[in-house]
């Protein structure tokens, strides 16, 4: 209202009522009033609330002040608020101590990011450098293979020779005697690359097919159906095979009828080139019916040829087939320790028919010496001995004729005495056992004197043959004189003083080649076959078939999870284990020298224990496999490893070095339902420098959890699902492993990086032998009269425990393979020994113990759940095992050593009661 007449004034006055003076009065009186009303109330109203508080606070009652200031202590008087003071006082200085630490961090944290930006810009520069490095690493590399290319040449599989359609005969030798593979072998269906196939006749399908005898024929059927060169195409084959003999004498068809039925075998070819007759002996008088026959150009392998017959280089000499249809029963064969036996020599036999009556006369020495020779020399044989018998200077055996009818045997011939178990039980009581050659001399070898062979090297007597122009079994290819002595008639006088002055470790020598020539050749009817195509495939120099590999059938599953960095891995020192960065997956070189045939390696083959010493690097294949199976699977062999790029300090330790600079090895972890335990054991392996992949050997039929996560270490983990539970899958040839070197270790294996890479460098200087960390020993119970295994702590030791060891894959094809199916089987049926097995076989074949590295005497993870190891029976077995394969070998092969790898760059840790065994070094 005093605004709108206000406004009236400023118009002239003018308003709604027409009094414009009224209007203007009354405005100037209200601004007055109400400037006066707040001037009093702004100003006085103050002064006297003022003066009314400082009268009351001025008061003489101390208590009736109330808005007076007031101390410290009067505000606290009360009890609640004393406990809000002290909490404000801690609170206060809380706050001020948090906010000192929060100035200092964000000091670090300024610091900190400063810190972060370097390494950032280091990381790139890195990186930078890394791209640099990895393109002249590829250039280099590109530049090598050029350089390779320009100064290899480029070799290829030769072509293949095949044969003309029509097949076209050549000329035959003026005499069938002077057959030989040059003028009598078709080598154009024998090409290198033909993988040497031979086709086998089915013998049912000929006449001559029922006179066979039916052990020898299911026995050959059997042999033929596994054996990895029979092939049923006719048409490729490199050799035909046909079996005829052993024949039943009532049904024996004629020589006549028995040539027409050869000569119409569908791929004779007039000649029957490329052939081979077999004519196996299960009984010593076996008779030589093919002697009548003409065979053309087909060789023949049989247990007696006369010297008009026998072809040098191409027919075959073979062992008689006593085991036809049985495995030979390892238990019953006599050990071969203590060396010497009851009788020095013994000789059971008696002559049926001779050259000459032996009531002639005996010619003179000087008769002989003038240059006729007598023809027989048995009459002086039997006086000689009988000599030695009556002198009693050694306990000898000889007896002339039979208690019971003898066996029959060609002229000129020693009959056998007895029944078999006889002969073997005297035999068994023999250091030598005499083997008389037939009086005729034309009789180059008799299906009789093979026989006597076979038994004397089945219990361990040495064959003493009297005759020097005898043609043992596989003669061609075998080193007689280092199981057998092989002595003129002449010297027969001589032969006692001859006997008594070998030594016992030759004695020991000669029976334990003795005994591997019988395991390899000649005791069962698979390794017969198995020598016979040997024998003809290393003539025609084609390399044997790739030994079997075990296919690795691999259970899916998933990976990605981090691996942990284990404190116990990583503490290393200032030790640099291996390259920087991991390097990928690499192979060993695969081995390929089999075309490289020299005689010198064809000869030691055939002549030595299948072993690491004799196989690799120098020998093109492997005769001695009872598979007849070459090893063409990763390795160069069992190559010496010295010092060479390796350099010292620091280039030593960042680099393997020797003669093969570039090398890793792969693991192989046995497992059964321990999920928990396997994952630790796993991520503990990552960053191990030199590790090419881990292969997990589940061995259980419960396949892992579909959920499980598997670490991520840096390489393959291929987990193989095995066939069954069983501790020999261990050892078996995966052909996932790539790799020469094997790592076997346990799951609940706890070992440092340095402990690991500190073996594997010990293994590739020795590559033929087992370098592990656990040692054991055996021992002799004298009360008991057996072997002890011990496990306690010991400055010696003869095993190497493989739950945590290196070893050369070559010994998984042996232990798998050819070691004896008994061992095998002793492992499955107690689920223990494997170890003990493996060290066996190896110190078998090599005569030397294993290496044991570090001071190490167990390697279970702290924490883990107990293994079988800690069963009570658990050492029980093991004594049984022992004492079991002791059986088998015939001796015990386990060596003790004193020995133990050290090395400066690691500490050793002792128990003080143990300072006392020697360390090398």
């Amino acid at each position: 209202e005093l605004m709108t007449g206000y406004t009236m004034l400023r118009n002239g006055g003018v308003g709604n009522g027409g009094q414009p003076w009224v209007l203007r009065w009354s405005s100037r009186i209200r601004l007055t009033w109400l400037s006066f009303t707040l001037f009093i109330i702004l100003v006085f109203f103050p002064l006297i609330a003022h003066y009314y508080l400082t009268t009351i606070d001025d008061a003489d009652d101390a208590g009736k002040r109330i808005f007076g200031p007031r101390t410290g202590n009067e505000l606290c008087e009360v009890k609640h608020v004393q406990d809000l003071c002290r909490i404000r006082e801690s609170v206060s200085e809380e706050l001020l101590q948090l906010e000192a630490k929060r100035q200092e961090l964000n000091s670090e944290i300024a610091k900190l990011n400063l810190k972060i930006e370097a390494c950032k810009k280091s990381i790139e520069n890195a990186k930078q450098d890394l791209l640099q490095l990895k393109n002249v690493i590829s250039q280099t590399e590109h530049s090598y293979k050029e350089l390779m290319a320009q100064n290899q040449p480029k070799l290829s599989l030769p072509i293949r020779l095949l044969p003309d359609k029509d097949d076209a005969t050549f000329p035959l030798p003026k005499s069938n005697r002077n057959c030989r593979l040059h003028n009598c072998f078709d080598y154009s269906r024998c090409p290198l690359t033909s993988g040497f196939p031979v086709f086998v006749y089915n013998s049912d399908d000929y006449p001559f097919g029922s006179s066979l005898d039916p052990l020898i024929k299911q026995a050959f059927e059997a042999t033929v159906r596994t054996n990895v060169y029979v092939t049923e195409n006719a048409n490729i084959a490199c050799v035909y095979i046909i079996l005829v003999g052993e024949m039943q004498e009532p049904v024996m068809p004629k020589p006549t009828e028995l040539e027409q039925q050869l000569h119409s075998l569908p791929y004779w070819r007039t000649d029957g080139h490329n052939h081979l007759i077999i004519n196996l002996s299960r009984k010593s008088e076996t008779q030589n019916f093919i002697y009548n026959i003409s065979t053309g150009r087909a060789m023949i392998a049989q247990s007696t040829f006369y010297d008009v017959q026998y072809r040098p280089g191409f027919d075959i000499v073979v062992s008689p087939l006593v085991h036809a249809m049985s495995e030979p029963n390892f238990l019953e064969i006599p050990p071969q320790v203590p060396v010497k036996r009851k009788y020095l020599f013994s000789f059971q036999g008696e002559k049926i028919e001779s050259l000459r009556s032996s009531l002639q006369e005996v010619r003179s020495f000087e008769e002989e010496i003038e240059g006729n020779a007598p023809a027989d020399y048995d009459d002086r044989i039997i006086t000689t001995l009988k000599a030695v018998q009556d002198s009693k200077l050694d306990f000898v055996l000889v007896e002339f004729t039979c208690k019971n009818q003898p066996k029959a045997s060609l002229p000129t011939e020693w009959a056998l005495c007895g029944e078999r178990d006889d002969r073997l039980e005297l035999l068994k009581l023999s250091t030598f056992a005499l083997i008389i050659t037939p009086g005729d001399t034309h009789l180059v070898i008799s299906a009789g004197c093979a026989m006597r062979l076979f038994e004397a090297l089945e219990v361990g007597a040495i064959p003493v043959v009297l005759g020097e122009q005898v043609q043992l079994p596989y003669n061609d290819v075998i080193r007689w004189n280092e199981a057998a002595l092989i002595i003129p008639k002449p010297r027969i006088t001589e032969v006692h003083f001859l006997l008594r002055s070998i030594s016992d470790n030759d004695l020991l020598a000669m029976r334990r080649q003795g005994r591997f020539l019988w395991e390899t050749y000649f005791s069962t009817s698979d390794n017969v076959f198995s020598t016979v195509l040997a024998i003809i495939r290393t003539r025609i120099q084609i390399p044997a078939a790739p030994i079997r590999e075990e296919t690795a059938v691999e259970i899916p599953h998933r990976s990605g999870k981090a691996a942990g960095t284990d404190p116990n891995m990583a503490d290393n020192g200032d030790l640099d284990l291996g390259p920087v960065e991991t390097e990928p997956p690499y192979a060993s070189p695969k081995y390929l020298r089999n075309f490289t045939l020299t005689a010198m390696d064809i000869y030691r083959n055939w002549n030595s224990a299948p072993g690491p010493f004799h196989l690799f690097p120098y020998t093109p294949f492997d005769p001695v496999l009872p598979s007849e199976a070459k090893f063409l699977g990763s390795g160069t062999g069992f190559r010496p490893i010295g010092g060479g790029a390796g350099g010292s300090g620091k280039e030593f330790q960042a680099a393997l070095g020797g003669n093969v600079p570039r090398e890793q090895f792969t693991v192989v972890m046995l497992t059964y339902e321990r999920e928990e335990v396997l994952m630790n054991s796993l991520e503990r392996l990552n960053g191990l420098p030199y590790l090419n992949k881990v292969v997990v050997v589940w061995n259980s039929p419960k396949l892992p959890s579909e959920d499980l996560l598997w670490p991520d270490i840096g390489v393959p983990i291929m987990v193989v699902r095995t066939e069954k539970n069983s501790l020999n899958n261990r050892f078996l040839p995966w052909d996932e492993i790539e790799t020469e070197a094997i790592l076997s270790i346990d799951d609940d294996a706890h070992l440092r990086h340095d402990e690991i890479m500190f073996g594997f460098r010990v293994w590739r200087e020795a590559r033929d032998r087992i370098v592990g960390f656990p040692g054991r020993y055996h021992a002799w119970d004298i009360p008991h009269q057996s072997w002890l295994y011990n496990s306690n702590y010991s400055c010696e030791l003869s095993m190497v425990l493989t739950g945590a060891a290196f070893f050369h894959k070559y010994y998984a094809y042996l232990y798998s393979y050819v070691m004896p199916q008994a061992i095998r089987d002793m492992v499955d049926e107690y689920i223990n020994c494997e170890d003990i097995a493996m060290n066996f076989l190896v110190s078998h074949l090599t005569r030397k113990p294993p290496i044991k590295v570090t001071s190490r005497w167990t390697f279970r993870c702290p924490g883990c759940p107990q293994a079988l190891s800690h069963d009570d029976s658990h050492f029980h077995e093991r004594h049984k095992c022992i004492n079991f394969f002791v059986k088998v070998y015939g001796y015990m092969p386990l060596l003790y050593t004193q020995f133990r790898v050290d090395s400066v760059l690691f500490k050793t840790r002792l128990p003080h009661d143990k300072t006392k065994c020697f360390k090398f070094i």
